[in-house]
């Protein structure tokens, strides 16, 4: 059986890294889910990684500080994740390179689009920490620009959540979760899958979004070997 995608872009969010701690990290469940990565490099598919920093600071919840301000200390927490998932990636054999939209040369090599698809072809895992280096703008929204410009197959969004759904699962008992959804339909509905921004550019790009829940880490490797998992949004 052979994987469907050769190229993919993951997004992690920070919660998930932190696992029923709601804060912080969980080096039992950073592992479990590096772990499931590898299970993908193994496969021969070629990885990068955007992750997000909610796990330690949210900065459009940040209250009154100045949002531009807040929104930097969140790109800070994202770089804080990409080296715990570094640490723990290399720590069971996989090689990777953190790359980090702010510069930060003592402890990341700075974003470079070149570089990154480089080390893609090298096998070595790409964690892009920072999110797009501006305020303003998500980490959904910086996956979706990385996968744009690595040329990525799919976006894998890894979720606390095992899909989209017409209306929040954890509020409404008659949720219905969507097996495919369109770009459209996200946009035109509001749907629960990424930001506006974010989800426009997938559409205008021509890139798929698979939403799936990583509370199983071998779902990763279900997603890239084509298993039905999740729900996929695609072009209309």
């Amino acid at each position: 059986m052979q994987p469907v995608y050769k190229r993919v872009l993951l997004k992690l969010s920070g919660e998930a890294l932190a696992g029923d701690k709601k804060f912080g990290l969980d080096y039992d469940v950073v592992t479990s889910i590096c772990e499931g990565i590898k299970k993908c490099t193994d496969a021969g598919v070629q990885v990068a990684i955007v992750v997000g920093g909610g796990n330690f600071w949210r900065g459009r919840s940040s209250g009154k500080m100045d949002r531009t301000r807040a929104d930097h200390m969140g790109m800070l927490a994202t770089a804080i994740n990409a080296l715990a998932l570094a640490d723990a990636l290399e720590q069971i054999g996989v090689e990777v390179r953190v790359q980090t939209a702010i510069t930060m040369q003592q402890i990341a090599e700075p974003y470079v689009r070149g570089r990154a698809i480089r080390h893609l072809e090298k096998g070595r895992t790409v964690i892009f920490g920072c999110g797009t280096g501006n305020p303003f703008f998500s980490t959904d929204t910086a996956s979706s620009l990385r996968a744009a410009e690595i040329d990525a197959d799919v976006i894998l969004k890894a979720t606390l959540v095992d899909g989209v759904y017409d209306k929040d699962p954890a509020k409404f008992d008659d949720a219905t979760r969507f097996e495919e959804v369109s770009f459209s339909q996200v946009l035109n509905m509001g749907l629960a899958v990424m930001d506006m921004t974010a989800a426009s550019m997938c559409k205008d790009n021509h890139i798929p979004v698979l939403v799936f829940s990583i509370d199983d880490p071998d779902n990763l490797y279900k997603a890239i070997m084509g298993e039905k998992i999740g729900t996929l949004v695609k072009e209309d």
